[in-house]
């Protein structure tokens, strides 16, 4: 009751506590992550009691999203298993992520700002990754904190539980932020050697997955930055080549990437067909969800090692098999919409937008990762990975939302420009400005902000029919 009558000013002091914690939760704890996302997203739907603030919040890929999460609802109710499916739902909410970001990057340069503490702190994580793999005792250390810090530590892995998570947090995150040292030119300070820590955290993390997501990426960064195409694609052949001759398990793991008897890879291709004598018992709908951990024992081939598992280590194929052919439809109608959304952005953005194209395409190319590394892992149920995801996956819109042109590429309306609106990033406001500001509404920066959103509105919005 205390925080729904609290002031403004308390508010904001909890929405700066819980982005705060947000951060760094996303780089070490799935307990602090989860629990700042909870705090933002009560916050978020308290500020919605407002109608004005209703009328000017932004709902990007609502309908794919409510379809997607309809549809695993009912497959759930409909698997023969309603309760255990139901909870295994229960990721659905961290969706949240995408509208409390949309919300809380009130403009483009707070996007930029969240960005950069963000690979911070994944630089921090990848570091202790590397700390882990360099300096990993033989034997393990069976108590203290030398037995968590050191715990599984042939692969890099962080504060999480497995090194696939650290892989995917990071792989996203490169590749985010890798247009914004391309055209923000942001190679002094921290950003670049922030960005290579990162980079040998992934390569430390052994995952190939993720290699391969990390790949996609940036080919894909080719076409949207032709200004340094040559740079991206000259980078690729630097790094095959300095993994071919670093060292001897990392060369040999790049090396058995394709290699069809690695055991590994074996075990993958028995858990897909398993996976798809599964689907073919619930085709529309599925088995539920959480229902491969239930059935997978039934359809397990005699010759795999694994006869039960939790997952099939392919995302798409995880959700087929637990929510059908519909849901996989509704799953993929999101991808397909952010994609269409993006693209139509960023062809719109003038060159001059540095910070806005680079927001864009950086967001473009870890969904891309993303994706990709999904097909060798169910990354989309990584409460960690996929967190970071739904976050970096805001960013077109808040671009779109501040060049006031929802109608020019994402389809949303052009309401009130929230650059009036403050962001818990921005300086916390003083006595003396809290009084002016009441002494005249609307305020001359206020007015000033939306002139220039309906401006740069005016400037992007096609006058002629596209070519």
């Amino acid at each position: 009751m205390g925080v729904l009558t609290a002031r403004p000013d308390d508010v904001s002091a909890l929405s700066r506590i819980g982005i705060a914690a947000f951060l760094l939760g996303l780089g070490f704890s799935i307990t602090l992550s989860q629990g700042a996302l909870l705090l933002l997203t009560f916050l978020w739907l308290r500020r919605l009691r407002d109608p004005e603030a209703r009328r000017a919040a932004t709902w990007p890929l609502w309908a794919p999203v409510l379809g997607f999460s309809a549809v695993s609802l009912l497959s759930a109710l409909a698997s023969g298993h309603p309760r255990t499916s139901l909870v295994a739902s229960k990721g659905l909410w961290l969706v949240a992520a995408l509208y409390v970001a949309a919300d809380v990057f009130t403009r483009s340069e707070v996007a930029d700002r969240f960005l950069s503490a963000l690979s911070l702190v994944v630089a921090a994580a990848a570091l202790m990754g590397l700390l882990q793999v360099g300096f990993c005792p033989q034997p393990e250390p069976s108590e203290g904190l030398g037995r968590w810090f050191f715990h599984r530590c042939d692969r890099a892995r962080g504060s999480f539980s497995i090194y696939m998570t650290l892989a995917g947090i990071l792989n996203l995150l490169l590749l985010a932020t890798l247009p914004r040292l391309l055209l923000g030119r942001r190679l002094w300070g921290l950003s670049f050697p922030a960005w290579l820590v990162t980079l040998l955290g992934l390569a430390a993390t052994y995952t190939r997955g993720a290699w391969l997501g990390f790949v996609a990426g940036v080919l894909a960064l080719a076409p949207l930055i032709r200004t340094a195409r040559w740079l991206l694609i000259g980078g690729l052949v630097v790094l095959f080549l300095g993994v071919l001759a670093g060292p001897q398990h990392l060369r040999q793991r790049f090396l058995s990437v394709g290699d069809s008897q690695d055991p590994t890879v074996k075990e993958r291709v028995y858990m897909w067909r398993s996976a798809i004598a599964m689907w073919r018992e619930h085709p529309w709908l599925g088995v539920g969800p959480g229902g491969v951990k239930r059935e997978y024992h039934r359809f397990a081939q005699p010759e795999a090692l694994k006869q039960r598992t939790g997952h099939v280590h392919n995302t798409p194929l995880q959700i087929l098999v637990e929510r059908g052919m519909i849901g996989l439809a509704a799953w993929l109608w999101i991808w397909a919409a952010f994609y269409v959304a993006a693209l139509s952005l960023l062809r719109r953005l003038p060159a001059a937008a540095v910070r806005d194209r680079a927001l864009v395409a950086g967001s473009l190319a870890a969904i891309t990762g993303f994706l990709v590394a999904g097909l060798s892992e169910y990354n989309f149920g990584d409460s960690e990975v996929v967190m970071v995801a739904w976050t970096i996956m805001a960013l077109p819109f808040v671009v779109s939302r501040e060049a006031g042109g929802a109608r020019a590429g994402l389809g949303e309306s052009p309401s009130l420009p929230t650059g009036s609106r403050p962001s818990p990033y921005d300086a916390a406001p003083t006595a003396t400005d809290r009084t002016a500001s009441r002494r005249s509404l609307p305020s001359r920066q206020a007015l000033r902000s939306h002139l220039e959103a309906k401006l740069r509105y005016l400037r992007v919005t096609p006058c002629h029919s596209p070519r």
